[in-house]
């Protein structure tokens, strides 16, 4: 049936842009395919701008409506070369449409699109004469809009050159394929240029197609794609002077009114019919394209050949990759020493009948031989990421390092013979040297065949409240009223908001708020840029523009044009390689052991049960340890005790949102302490869930459950696994059905098999993959063991990872010294590059140097000169040594200002004396090197007193510069000096001779503000850095300022409401207590000021520190207690409360004898009301009761206590002598023990 028989008036859209025109699309996929569907449409095509992202998206939608997909693209044709890059030539290039009529035109299509970019990128991809002409077969081209060249030319009334072009376009399209369009959006160039397109057409028999440019699905979706543009310029809606699109026709209209349009050229209106029957592409899914791994040919693979003719298991191939496959595992399995174990030998035959059955021998291979040649390099290869570290294959060919029968993993779980898929391995390497793994794998395949993949950053939920509200114009306070409503849970959207927050609800009554919160939620999802997916990496058999198109971001090499599902989805080989610093620090660490005491460690040497590691666990001393640093996951080490290693493995799968919201985490605890008695419903399941303590963890232990106790095969119980995570009920009934009657007839009561069922189907959902867990929990075991058995080491380790990350060396820092470890300034006689450790001479105690990479504007290659200038003659003994020896070309002023400013010229004199004498140092430097580039030195310079020649690059007569006897600069200005260019207060800080008092005078530390805080009010201390004062769009004066306390620093904004009150006290260098509350935005932490009070000594001094005053936080990065609603921050009884700037304090107020000159800090009263602790324990078991008393007693004070046990519903209030002084203290040690959100301040 012909598409004119199927509708009275059919019409087919062939120029629509889709949502990946980026920030200037805004039609939907599935709503652009569902609208025409809707309007009885045959066909769509999507011409995205210079793209072909959605592509496949786009093709799979439109089949699956019944509308015929036409896959095309809107390109940029450069005016003359593709390589030619003129800003007044070459910067406006020419769109043209291109539509692929089947394969041929497809892969045309793929290659052109990928050359825009790759050769012919300038402010846009694009292609040129020459390109068109080498790729037309298959495709047919359309002229575009009035940036199209025939149209352009036509406006500029220049016919003789629009004509030439369109003669080209006819002569490498086919005239049958060359077509122009007529547009009418109402703009009058659009309709000039109609007249002198008809006319041209007809003289030289080009064919018209109407077409309608769309940008968006329906007329009233305008104002979405008016936002869009404004988003890609950073402009807002009420800026007159910005692009925008003229009217609201941009839609996909219908036949009726697109006839409407063109009513004397009908044939526009049938052309697009003839086109779209025209093409007929069919993109094959579910076919593999995988790379042929080349087979080395040595001779002891081609003598072992001779032993194995036919494949060992039945139904399998027994190619070459198949052999090879099989020489490698039994190669594996010798260095494993698992060769000839009856276990390990069926494991290993049955997995890779498997693996070659379905036709992953080269897959294997693949990742097999990138992972050797990162062994061979010394990178560190991570012991196994997901699934694939249950694969005995595996571990035997060297791609992980966790044995999976000693750790009962499963390979099913990995790939399921009953469910054919692509296996997904992915790999952990050393983040330093990942690029290294890339670059060989393009190496062996080739660049045109090896690619990483692209991914795109969409609107979230809150994000697109924040981006509309920008583009809206709307205060930022409103807008993030309006973010702040929307749940900050994984997958929340606007519209499951609306449902829980009644509160976003009532908000819409603004009507600007109701535009903002409808305008985003149409918009939330819309891709927003693209960038490198930070892992997957593509290798084909054939180039790839063979299957997809490529393109260069500008911060990465090549990537494809397809995310990694789509890649997956066209059957080519897609795997993760990603980069993990952990590898890195793992890395350093040991070569800082073999340089510092020439030990040699070998992490597969690490025993699993060092009581040093294990202590530091209970200690939860793991700042730094992967995966267990975290203040959440230290509370639950202090708990849980960690004695072995599967403890940690199920640390690692216990700390997810969801055990830790089921209970799941205390009802583990307290099994393992022998707490709760563990029970088994039935006697088959003590061996799988005997690890756990009875509680089921792991999805294998589901997959175990159900093989041994109902007889699914492994593959059988993989899917059951899938189902109940997905919570598919139809398919969960079936497998139930199949699971009671495979248990009775193992003998296993009906009952029992309902209860286990039901007991699995409930844990299935929160089930973690085991397999995962055990890689990453040997990594944190590993760096635990160097933490505990290394610790200088390990520590000098850290800071070097975290060099570039302010905080992060403070933390560290401030670790090392609590844990009795000096860390030095740098120094250029004695710093390396990174930090490095060092002895003591006298002591012989390790310590920690610096290193001067991280001394601002000291570069890699100053600090390599340096190095080189020392190691070749010596400590520099001045500074004139140092000026003459070193590279001046690598090593200049600024550089050398740096290093004085920083100390780490200390050994050669005080800062203040070498600033001075610095420009007279390089001049005797620059002088000598004049005169060795000459010749002219005199004899003192070429010989020394003793007669012998001099080595020329030694100073030995260079001119002394003495350092004048002045005054060094002061503390103060040293530390400012410090923290300009080493990013921290290193010898001191400023803060240093009263933080003991501020300390007790505030809530928390700005270190320890943490996401979870948001919106709560809290009270810092701290000196003001870099105060910006700035006006609103009202006119009013607002500020914005840095406040550093002593380990770390955040903005603040003070709105004007908020200004007004303490302008007089802003000034840069005051140090201050700051009231206010917590902010975030996405990963951003601010403050929103409220109040600011000035801190004296006087005062300091003359108000004395309370027995109840929360202590110094002694566990870097150990988060505060949360501050709940309405509760005041702990601060000390007496001292005055809240007074406004200028308001004189009332004698009675002020603390005695000492005499304040200004208002002083707030201080609440004491709060009112009840201590309500909702305690997770049974009020019967005595000594967790015992526990919480002992903890209560600690914080006598006046607020009365009740006890909610949860376990017993039961509710106990507490005599007199059980009432707390309610303080952040107190707050942290109740929640350190029943866990977070257990104490609550509730009104009287």
């Amino acid at each position: 049936m012909t598409y004119t028989e199927k509708t009275a008036n059919p019409f087919v859209h062939l120029h629509v842009h889709t949502e990946y025109s980026l920030l200037d699309g805004a039609a939907r996929i599935s709503k652009l395919v569902d609208r025409a569907a809707a309007l009885d449409m045959p066909a769509l095509a999507i011409t995205d701008h210079g793209v072909m992202y959605g592509a496949i998206d786009f093709y799979k939608a439109a089949k699956k409506k019944g509308v015929k997909p036409i896959i095309g693209c809107e390109v940029y044709v450069a005016p003359r070369g593709r390589t030619d890059r003129d800003p007044q030539k070459d910067s406006d290039p020419y769109h043209l449409v291109l539509l692929a009529k089947d394969m041929t035109g497809y892969r045309n299509l793929l290659s052109l699109v990928s050359q825009a970019y790759l050769e012919g990128f300038y402010y846009k991809p694009r292609v040129d004469r020459e390109l068109l002409a080498r790729h037309s077969q298959g495709l047919v081209a359309c002229g575009a809009c009035l940036a199209g060249e025939v149209p352009r030319l036509l406006l500029r009334e220049q016919e003789e050159q629009a004509r030439e072009a369109a003669r080209f376009y006819q002569d490498i399209f086919g005239p049958e394929n060359y077509y122009l369009e007529l547009q009418d959006h109402g703009i009058p160039d659009q309709r000039k240029a109609n007249i002198a397109l008809v006319r041209l057409a007809q003289s030289m028999g080009i064919g018209l197609v109407a077409t309608n440019d769309v940008h968006y699905v329906a007329r009233s979706d305008a104002s979405l794609q008016d936002v869009l543009m404004c988003l890609q310029m950073g402009k807002t809606l009420d800026d007159m002077n910005r692009m925008r699109f003229d009217g609201e026709e941009f839609y996909l209209k219908s036949a009726d009114e697109m006839a409407r349009l063109f009513p004397s050229v009908p044939e526009a209106l049938t052309n697009p019919l003839k086109i779209a029957e025209m093409c007929n592409l069919e993109i094959p899914f579910g076919i593999n394209h995988l790379p042929e791994f080349p087979i080395p040919q040595d001779t002891a693979f081609q003598v072992w050949c001779g032993d194995y003719r036919q494949a060992p298991w039945p139904g399998a191939p027994w190619g070459e990759a198949e052999q090879y496959l099989l020489y490698l595992c039994q190669k594996g399995m010798n260095w494993r020493r698992t060769a000839g174990q009856a276990a390990y030998e069926e494991r290993l035959a049955f997995e890779l009948g498997t693996i070659c059955r379905m036709g992953f021998a080269g897959y294997f291979l693949v990742v097999q031989d990138f992972c050797a040649f990162a062994r061979d390099q010394g990178i560190l290869v991570g012991p196994g990421r997901g699934s694939a570290a249950g694969s005995l294959v595996a571990y035997v060919l060297g791609i992980t390092d966790i044995d999976p029968l000693v750790y009962n993993l499963l390979f099913e779980r990995f790939l399921n013979p009953e469910r054919v898929s692509m296996p997904d391995i992915d790999i952990d390497f050393d983040f330093e040297r990942r690029g290294e793994v890339i670059e060989y794998v393009v190496r062996k395949y080739g660049s045109d065949r090896v690619s990483q993949i692209i991914t795109f950053g969409t609107m979230a939920a809150k994000a697109a409240v924040r981006d509309v509200g920008r583009v809206m114009n709307i205060p930022l306070t409103d807008v993030d009223k309006v973010a702040k409503a929307i749940p900050g849970e994984l997958g929340m959207t606007i519209e499951k908001a609306l449902e829980v927050n009644p509160d976003l609800v009532y908000m819409r009554q603004d009507p600007k708020i109701d535009q903002l919160v409808a305008t985003a939620q149409a918009l939330e999802g819309t891709p927003r840029h693209a960038s490198t997916h930070a892992a997957g990496v593509v290798i084909a058999p054939s180039p790839l523009t063979d299957f997809l198109p490529v393109q260069r971001l500008s911060d990465s090499g090549v990537t494809t044009q397809f995310p990694k599902d789509t890649v997956e989805e066209i059957g080519l080989l897609k795997m993760d390689l990603l980069g993990l610093k952990t590898l890195t620090l793992i890395g350093d660490v040991i070569a800082k052991i073999k340089k510092s005491q020439g030990i040699t460690v070998e992490l597969k040497d690490l025993p699993l049960d060092d009581e040093n590691t294990y202590q530091l666990l209970t200690r939860a001393d793991s700042l730094g340890v992967f995966q267990l640093e975290s203040s959440g996951l230290r509370a639950i080490l202090r708990e849980l005790k960690p004695n072995c290693f599967e403890d940690i493995v199920a640390l690692v799968a216990l700390y997810r949102p969801g055990p830790l919201q089921s209970g799941m985490v205390e009802d583990f605890i307290q099994r393992k302490h022998g707490r709760t008695a563990v029970t088994y419903l039935h006697p088959v399941l003590e061996p799988i869930l005997k690890e756990t303590y009875g509680v089921i963890l792991y999805q294998e232990q589901v997959m175990r459950i159900a093989s041994d106790l109902a007889g699914f095969s492994l593959g059988q119980a993989d899917m059951l696994r899938r189902a109940m995570g997905k919570k598919k009920p139809e398919v969960i009934a079936g497998l139930k059905q199949q699971f009671t009657d495979g248990a009775r007839a193992r003998q296993v009561p009906e009952a029992t098999a309902a209860q286990v069922f039901e007991l699995i189907e409930y844990f299935a959902g929160y089930g973690f993959n085991k397999s995962h867990s055990a890689a990453y929990a040997l990594i944190s075991y590993q760096t635990a063991y160097l933490k505990a058995n290394y610790p200088v080491e390990f520590q000098a380790g850290l800071l070097t990872i975290a060099a570039d990350t302010t905080d992060k060396v403070s933390m560290y820092i401030d670790e090392s010294r609590r844990m009795g470890i000096k860390v030095l300034p740098p120094d250029v006689n004695e710093s390396g590059i990174d930090f490095t450790v060092t002895t003591e001479r006298e002591s012989g105690e390790a310590q920690i140097r610096f290193g001067l990479v991280a001394v601002k504007n000291v570069g890699r290659n100053a600090i390599e000169a340096i190095l080189l200038a020392r190691e070749t003659g010596g400590p520099f003994r001045s500074l004139v040594d140092f000026c003459t020896r070193v590279d001046g070309r690598h090593v200049n002023r600024r550089v050398m200002e740096s290093l004085i400013k920083s100390g780490a010229m200390a050994s050669l004199g005080p800062r203040r004396p070498l600033l001075m004498i610095l420009d007279r140092c390089l001049e005797i430097a620059s002088r000598r090197q004049r005169d060795l580039a000459t010749g002219q030195m005199n004899l003192l310079d070429i010989f020394n007193e003793a007669g012998g020649e001099e080595d020329l690059d030694s100073t030995a007569g260079v001119e002394d510069v003495p350092l004048p006897e002045v005054a060094d600069f002061s503390q103060r200005e040293r530390l400012t000096m410090e923290k300009e260019l080493l990013g921290l207060y290193f010898s001191g800080h400023p803060l240093q001779e009263v933080r003991a008092q501020l300390e007790q005078r505030t809530n928390l530390s700005i270190r320890q503000i943490t996401p979870e805080m948001d919106q709560q009010r809290v009270l810092l201390a701290g000196l003001i850095q870099s105060l910006r004062r700035t006006t609103t769009k009202r006119g009013e004066l607002m500020a914005y300022l840095t406040l550093e306390d002593w380990d770390s620093s955040i903005e603040v904004l003070v709105f004007p409401r908020a200004y007004q009150r303490c302008s007089e006290l802003l000034k840069d260098d005051a140090i201050i207590l700051l009231e206010g509350k917590v902010h975030y935005e996405d990963e951003t932490r601010r403050i929103f000021g409220e109040r600011i009070y000035p801190v004296q000594q006087a005062v300091l001094d003359g108000i004395p520190p309370q027995q109840s005053a929360m202590p110094p936080w002694t566990q870097p990065g150990m988060p505060p207690p949360p501050l709940q609603p309405g509760m005041p921050p702990p601060l000390q009884p007496g001292m005055p409360p809240p007074l406004q700037p200028g308001m004189p304090p009332q004698p009675a107020m002020l603390p005695q004898p000492t005499m304040l000159p200004q208002p002083t800090m707030p201080t609440p009263p004491p709060p009112k009301g009840i201590v309500v602790i909702q305690a997770p324990i049974a009020y019967g078991d005595k000594d967790a009761v015992g526990h919480l008393l002992q903890r209560i007693r600690q914080f006598p004070g006046p607020t009365p206590v009740r006890v909610l046990f949860l376990k017993d519903r039961r509710a106990f209030q507490l005599t007199p002598e059980f009432s707390v002084d309610v303080n952040a203290h107190f707050w942290q040690t109740i929640e350190d023990y029943l866990g977070p959100g257990t104490v609550e301040l509730q009104q009287a």
